[in-house]
């Protein structure tokens, strides 16, 4: 079996517990994006949004998007990058080779959860 395919394992494993753990802490959450083709990539780096190695080219990253209801019972998106911290903690206690986006120092990126090679 490939490493890549192992760590693919791995990370869909930790992805799982997650998941589970958003659905204990918080009230809903949408997946975004999670395979990005290399020519994606490219264009998302020319534009600034990206890398061009982006770990959702190899399947190892997923963005996260989460949720809470405002006053008036509607749906509104989470964009405070403190809220993600201790989701960012939890996914990167998961495994030493997990990176929560809001950590990166080049592009800060709270939405993000991937795992390294």
């Amino acid at each position: 079996m490939s490493h890549l395919l192992d760590d693919q394992f791995i990370f869909s494993k930790n992805l799982g517990l997650l998941l589970t753990y958003l659905r204990e802490h918080f009230y809903a959450w949408t997946m975004g994006e999670s395979y990005r083709t290399k020519e994606q990539a490219e264009l998302y780096a020319k534009e600034g949004k990206g890398i061009v190695n982006s770990q959702h080219c190899k399947r190892l990253a997923q963005d996260i998007f989460l949720f809470k209801k405002d006053e008036q019972d509607n749906w509104q998106m989470i964009n405070d990058k403190e809220f993600y911290r201790q989701v960012g903690i939890y996914w990167e206690s998961l495994n030493s080779n997990n990176r929560w986006g809001g950590n990166f120092k080049s592009l800060d990126d709270p939405y993000h959860f991937e795992m390294q090679e």
